[in-house]
């Protein structure tokens, strides 16, 4: 069985943001019980469980606010690739043969400000700390800085890319953040880290979403709209990559692991970037979804200038990319992202996205790309 045989026929979420007095498990619960209910299904149906997070040491333990079934429960964390790998998962067991429907599910609740550990977590030194190199927001500013230098990028296009982020959670009623900035706002913001502002950064946060899966053959039997997994990629960092937790910049470069699983999952799933409708990249910051753009397929370096400039990348044009807003206006809790990606690319693929609709949407484009150089890539399709 291919992975094309595996059907998502239920997606759930609950809205990121912040939430004091309820847990990430919590959270987790209501998401399951809306994917459950987009399903049609009980949660005694479920077969096999996947729950992905960062903060919560045993995510899979939210079987004991779903239900005592006895259901297999698995853990699963790979930094921000988690929702990609717990998908994977679920998948994995169907077409093995091993289970009908699973199902995956991230959570997590996150403190304000930037994620902070000792380096020593991730086999890294004491200076890369000392140096201030274990901020991903240091790591974020510098590539995009360097970047913008290589390919003629300007500070004004990594301003429309926040824009455009908080223009669509305008417009998406579960998202975090629904005000929108202007350019001249996000450009006048405090900077963070050079030349990245306050607004083109998204924030660590809390919430939870989850998706149902089950055999395509079945899939009729619970939904007259199935969405049908065509690839799922995850690659890690090679030598000569310049990545997250990187503690050198190579002098012999080779590509992103994000350029890895993109061609895996194109040549999995039988097409190209042109055949893409509706996209979701890992937006960090501003200048990764820039950077993401390429590394993808969906241009060259260097032409994001003129395709942003031109509307391209807006829900009315040729590649609209975060069409609920992304990371940036919905934030990241780790374990949760992902699965928010599928979340409305399922929705997109149905038709029921309201004014955020992309007409004729047939086949969607998940990225995921985090520590230590991880990326996963999904391609779904009706």
């Amino acid at each position: 069985m291919s992975l094309s045989e595996v059907a998502i026929i239920g997606v759930g979420l609950h809205p990121f943001g912040r939430y004091p007095g309820k847990s990430a498990l919590e959270m987790g619960e209501d998401a399951v019980f809306d994917a459950l209910t987009d399903a049609g299904i009980e949660w005694s149906d479920v077969q096999e469980l996947y729950a992905g997070s960062m903060e919560i040491k045993n995510p899979e333990a939210i079987v004991g606010l779903l239900g005592l079934t006895g259901v297999p429960g698995r853990a699963v964390f790979t930094g921000c690739a988690t929702g990609a790998t717990s998908l994977a998962m679920a998948a994995n067991s169907i077409k093995l043969g091993e289970h009908d429907i699973t199902i995956a599910v991230g959570l997590d609740k996150h403190e304000r400000g930037a994620f902070a550990a000792h380096p020593s977590v991730s086999g890294l030194p004491d200076w890369y700390g000392e140096a201030g190199l274990f901020l991903t927001t240091h790591f974020f500013g510098m590539k995009i800085n360097r970047y913008m230098h290589d390919f003629g990028i300007t500070p004004q296009t990594l301003a429309k890319v926040s824009a455009k982020a908080m223009r669509n959670g305008a417009r998406n009623p579960l998202a975090w953040r629904r005000k929108e900035l202007s350019e001249e706002e996000i450009l006048n913001s405090q900077i963070l880290n050079y030349p990245l502002t306050q607004y083109m950064y998204c924030g660590p946060d809390e919430g939870a979403a989850a998706v149902v899966l089950c055999r395509a053959d079945k899939a009729h039997l619970y939904t007259e709209t199935p969405v049908f997994l065509r690839a799922s990629t995850l690659r890690s960092r090679r030598e000569g990559a310049f990545e997250l937790l990187s503690p050198s910049l190579p002098l012999d470069t080779v590509p992103s692991p994000t350029v890895d699983a993109s061609k895996e999952a194109y040549e999995i799933a039988g097409i190209g970037p042109s055949d893409v409708d509706v996209i979701q990249l890992q937006d960090t910051d501003a200048g990764s979804e820039i950077i993401h753009m390429a590394e993808n397929g969906f241009c060259a370096d260097g032409e994001q200038e003129k395709l942003i400039a031109e509307g391209e990348t807006e829900i009315s044009g040729r590649l609209p990319i975060n069409t609920d807003g992304g990371l940036l206006a919905n934030g990241e809790p780790v374990g949760a992202s992902g699965l928010r990606q599928i979340f409305e690319l399922v929705n997109q693929l149905r038709g029921r996205s309201g004014d955020r609709q992309i007409r004729d949407a047939k086949v969607g484009y998940a990225q995921l790309y985090g520590a230590p150089g991880t990326a996963a890539v999904t391609i779904l399709s009706t």
